[in-house]
């Protein structure tokens, strides 16, 4: 490489170090959530306690326990 392709090369690097340090130091200032991320985290911890209330009281769920607790209750130990 020549010289200008160098200089221009070091200096594209120096923008690129530069730009990640800003968006590092911008990324790192977390002071704690914002109203809305509150709102969002609040509203899919509810959607998640709901799809889980759902899988557990299906019947598919409620039967495999059901038949887990009377197999173990019905077996004796060997």
């Amino acid at each position: 490489m020549n010289t200008f392709t160098t200089r221009i090369a070091l200096a594209a690097d120096n923008a690129a170090q530069e730009f990640l340090r800003r968006t590092a130091a911008k990324l790192g200032n977390d002071r704690g959530m914002t109203t809305i991320e509150y709102a969002f985290g609040s509203l899919a911890a509810a959607a998640l306690a709901g799809v889980l209330y759902m899988v557990v009281n299906g019947n598919g769920v409620m039967s495999a326990i059901e038949g887990v607790i009377t197999n173990a209750l019905s077996n004796t130990p060997r």
